[in-house]
């Protein structure tokens, strides 16, 4: 059986990203066939800083991002809460803090060579979603690495240099490319098709079992 290729432009700093991967993950779990997924960057705000104070106000954060008042922007956060609390997660947005992700892509990219990739994606999620944790610092970042079983010496070496820096600016040299201009996006290669946004499992599931029947028909776009 063919393996369907699955590849995703995401931030961790993005929480819908996080309840995406949740629908993927269950889609997932139903679709009848193997599958490689790959998690590229895309960094929602190239020039957020690295140290952040412990404490946000990302109600306010979002209101003079869209231009909105303060409770429309809080009605935003209620929604994504919900969602994310419909699929299983607790995003806490009283402890974000919105700081830089370029480190973390960085090391995402070397997890991506060593099948780790998945599980220091979801690591990362969890630590700024809903922990709170500073992921720009390379203790936290260390720590998450050793946390999924892979070496803290090798990712405090990569982290002191930059390496894999190459690796996440493709990454986002082809999302501009190919026109991704939100995230997520779920995108199968093989048929030049894609999803956008935190879509629930059966959406999902639907594109994965198209993309299949495309390839074995011959209709994919190659």
């Amino acid at each position: 059986m063919n393996t369907l290729h699955i590849e995703i432009w995401s931030d961790i700093a993005c929480p819908w990203c996080w309840v995406g991967k949740r629908g993927l993950d269950a889609a997932l779990e139903s679709f009848n066939g193997p599958v490689t997924v790959r998690w590229n960057a895309f960094e929602l705000d190239p020039n957020a800083p690295r140290d952040v104070p412990e404490r946000v106000d990302y109600a306010q954060r979002l209101a003079a991002k869209y231009g909105v008042q303060r409770d429309a922007a809080q009605e935003m956060i209620d929604r994504m809460v919900a969602s994310g609390r419909d699929r299983g997660l607790e995003l806490r947005f009283d402890r974000i803090r919105p700081t830089n992700t370029f480190d973390a892509h960085r090391l995402l990219a070397w997890a991506r060579e060593t099948g780790r990739q998945a599980e220091l994606t979801e690591a990362l999620f969890n630590a700024y979603l809903r922990e709170g944790r500073l992921v720009s610092d390379p203790t936290v970042l260390i720590e998450l690495v050793e946390q999924v079983g892979l070496e803290g010496t090798r990712a405090q070496e990569i982290l002191s240099g930059d390496a894999y820096a190459s690796r996440v600016r493709d990454d986002e040299r082809r999302a501009a490319q190919i026109g991704v201009t939100a995230v997520p996006c779920f995108v199968f290669p093989e048929t030049r098709s894609a999803v956008s946004g935190a879509q629930p499992a059966a959406v999902l599931l639907e594109a994965m079992n198209e993309t299949r029947s495309r390839k074995a028909d011959g209709s994919a776009e190659l």
